[in-house]
């Protein structure tokens, strides 16, 4: 038996909100116990008093999170200033969480404590990871390298950066009563599990392959040997650059074919240098990108048709959905419409859930390593043998 079940509330009342989420799952798990939960919540809310209701009415969950510039859900769809809650029943799966703290001091250490933490409550090998990390105090990439250092490169790791609304000041996780910030959780899935992802982005490389030639973590200095930002400004032109640098991400690639998105927060006319919301490798190549709305919208619905191609059973018990909160931004009142593209591609019971995010987690491909994005749409798909 695996049942998964979803609740959602859009009361801006803390009490309330969790009051109606509980009684909707209730409703749904029909007397199943809830193994696990993910929980994804609004900045504004009183957290301990969520957590606290939830570990009420189920004292032996194992449950994480984390703040959100958005919400998603099969109950409500798309909402801000929301709370949504996805809890797991199962009798023949293990699911266990963990924690690592102190990420801003050593984010591949704290990744590796969340790890042995979950690992150490298990009787069986991890075939799954979700995380969902603080975004502001730490490095994502070295967060991933950590926890990919400690379950081996064969284990798919899905998640994405916990938010906050796009104040950029301060983002909160959640780990079974605990309201934390600088910390990295986890939830580990073993045994009878099937599941399928699909990633996709909607921006389309423009300019020349090249090659990224100086690079410090995020700032990028050089690329093909000129300046990064005379490399920018070769092909938008200086106007351009300036007023929409943003939108126009480096498609960083893993391979001929598949590339992961760093998307550009600021550059240095003195240096000519580039920063990037996440590291980019030295010697990468790269290309600048360009989208459009639709092209971001269309870019939803091909990341769950590639997670339905993949999955590896006939119907899956659940999605998680991982948005990224520029493509919030950017399709501002739209944005509503990356949910009700893929839902016209699910069952109208199958429970979803999800998250705008400051940075999502997930392979390129099917048994590809796992990467850190920028700018990209990820879908989960996971049922029971």
């Amino acid at each position: 038996m695996f049942r998964v079940v979803v609740g959602h509330s859009d009361d801006p009342d803390s009490q309330n909100a969790i009051a109606e989420v509980l009684q909707e799952c209730s409703r749904s798990l029909a007397g199943a116990i809830p193994q696990a939960g993910l929980l994804f919540t609004a900045i504004d809310f009183d957290h301990a008093l969520i957590l606290q209701r939830i570990q009420d009415a189920f004292p032996a969950i194992e449950l994480i999170g984390g703040t959100t510039n958005g919400e998603i859900s099969s109950i409500l769809e798309f909402q801000q200033d929301s709370l949504t809650l996805m809890l797991f029943a199962s009798d023949d799966m293990e699911i266990r969480a963990g924690i690592g703290r102190g990420a801003s001091k050593n984010p591949t250490l704290a990744a590796q404590e969340a790890i042995a933490q979950a690992k150490a409550k298990s009787v069986s090998l991890p075939q799954l990871c979700l995380t969902f990390p603080d975004s502001l105090t730490s490095n994502g990439v070295l967060i991933l390298d950590g926890l990919k250092q400690s379950l081996g490169e064969d284990v798919p790791i899905i998640g994405g950066m916990a938010a906050d609304d796009y104040t950029f000041d301060k983002t909160y996780q959640f780990f079974q009563g605990e309201v934390l910030s600088d910390s990295v959780p986890v939830l580990l899935f073993s045994g009878q599990l099937l599941f399928s992802h699909g990633v996709a982005s909607g921006w389309t490389p423009i300019s020349q392959r090249s090659r990224v030639t100086k690079v410090n973590g995020n700032v990028v200095y050089e690329i093909d040997g000129q300046r990064a930002l005379d490399f920018y400004q070769h092909y938008l032109g200086e106007e351009r650059f300036a007023a929409n640098y943003a939108i126009h991400a480096l498609a960083v690639f893993e391979d001929q074919n598949h590339f992961y998105m760093r998307a550009p927060n600021g550059y240095d006319q003195q240096s000519g240098s580039v920063t990037f919301f996440s590291d980019i490798p030295e010697q990468a190549v790269v290309q600048i990108t360009d989208a459009t709305r639709d092209n971001i919208l269309s870019a939803s619905e091909a990341s769950l048709k590639n997670a339905l191609a993949d999955y590896p059973g006939v119907e899956p018990t659940a999605a998680l959905l991982i948005s990224c909160a520029a493509r919030r931004r950017i399709l501002g009142t739209l944005a509503k419409l990356e949910y009700q593209l893929v839902k016209t591609h699910l069952s109208e019971a199958l429970p979803c859930c999800g998250f705008y995010a400051y940075g999502e987690i997930a392979p390129l491909m099917s048994k590809g390593q796992t990467q850190f994005h920028n700018k990209t749409f990820v879908t989960l798909l996971i049922g029971t043998k």
